[in-house]
């Protein structure tokens, strides 16, 4: 941990405002980016994410950098105050459902075609087609592709093991390139 963070949590946990600014500088973009992926409409993402630094501010606390980097930590806030509004939200939302199995059938290579090197339109359609999964195959997908976290601090986030998220992110990506492929036709 670098001595800038070390001097941030100890105005953090002193309940400095100086600090808590310096964080929402340091963190803001990126919780609020994250945030923003899953919740649907900008004042209901905007309610999540003051939700998220109020937890934050909070719970600081209860940080241990033992276990995850300062950033990792929030996200993790971020991700579960993100789906608690999702699971409380009244909205009927339709996923796309693969009954038959046939995401699972298609082969990692035929997968990496499409997520290899996308370009824009591609880019374009992955984000149609994530409004068809489930949020927290979205959140997977979006802190994976989008905040680049590796295996363990998705796993960290979501309260699972890497070998579980690289299955599950392996099953949503099969699931997503179907879902495009719909979109496509």
């Amino acid at each position: 941990m670098t001595e800038s963070d070390i001097n941030l949590l100890e105005g953090l946990r002193k309940q400095s405002s100086k600090a808590q600014q310096q964080m929402l500088e340091r963190y803001g973009n990126d919780v609020f980016a994250q945030v923003a992926r899953l919740i649907p409409g900008l004042e209901n993402a905007e309610e999540v994410y003051q939700d998220v630094f109020i937890k934050v501010f909070r719970n600081i606390n209860m940080y241990d950098a033992e276990k995850s980097t300062l950033k990792t930590w929030i996200s993790r806030i971020a991700y579960n105050e993100s789906i608690s509004f999702l699971r409380h939200k009244n909205a009927p939302v339709i996923y796309y459902e693969d009954r038959e199995g046939e995401a699972e059938k298609l082969s990692e290579t035929e997968v990496e075609t499409t997520f290899g090197q996308p370009n824009q339109e591609t880019v374009q359609l992955i984000r149609a087609a994530l409004k068809h999964l489930p949020p927290d195959e979205q959140a997977i997908i979006t802190m994976f592709y989008y905040e680049e976290m590796s295996l363990k601090e998705i796993a960290y986030v979501t309260e699972s093991i890497p070998t579980t998220v690289a299955s599950k992110l392996s099953r949503t990506r099969k699931k997503l390139y179907k879902i495009i492929k719909m979109l496509q036709s």
